[in-house]
């Protein structure tokens, strides 16, 4: 690929790759990764392969229908991303719950300020993910978009097709979730032993 085509932006290069396939590789080479992170954070590195990929496969075969005015590619991305997530939902959420059985295993005999230690952050992942778990598919995909995905409001909007505002509030919804999970850890980490 040569210097000009990768100075291309992301557009101008999904317009290009219409004509000249091989262009399209250059996006892959700069979004595979973030893509693959994202989808291995919320399904485990063997779902996070095969979501990246197929996210890959579906842009490439609906380039044509990239709309620049609905958002850029990578919130375009991003959106086919967490719709083939949402075919996988059900093993995202036992996933997280996994996580949280798991975590809660971990406690492991030693010194004693380190052994509480390990149990508290144990047990406030545990609460993490079971909030996560039990966040509305909206509030979850909004706030993974935001916070693994590094995208804007803005960007989680364009890949999720809802408005800027409804984003906000699904940000804001998760977010107290994932609050009260922990203030209740908290709050049960600070009543007096009986």
């Amino acid at each position: 690929m040569d210097a000009a085509v990768e100075a291309l932006s992301d557009g101008d290069l999904l317009w290009r790759s219409r004509g000249e396939p091989e262009c399209f590789a250059q996006l892959f080479d700069r979004y595979f990764a973030v893509l693959h992170g994202y989808a291995a954070r919320r399904l485990g590195r063997a779902g996070g392969d095969d979501v990246a990929a197929e996210t890959m496969l579906v842009a490439f075969s609906r380039r044509m229908t990239f709309d620049p005015a609905k958002g850029t590619v990578k919130a375009w991305l991003f959106g086919i991303a967490t719709n083939l997530i949402h075919g996988q939902q059900r093993d995202e959420i036992r996933g997280y719950r996994a996580y949280a059985r798991a975590a809660a295993d971990l406690a492991e005999p030693g010194h004693e300020d380190l052994a509480t230690a390990r149990a508290a952050a144990s047990t406030a992942r545990n609460r993490i993910l079971a909030a996560l778990a039990d966040l509305s598919t909206g509030d979850r995909d909004a706030l993974l978009l935001v916070v693994w995905g590094e995208m804007s409001h803005e960007e989680a909007a364009a890949a999720l097709q809802v408005p800027v505002g409804t984003i906000g509030s699904r940000m804001h919804r998760a977010r107290r979730r994932l609050r009260e999970a922990l203030n209740h850890f908290q709050d049960a980490d600070e009543r007096p032993e009986q």
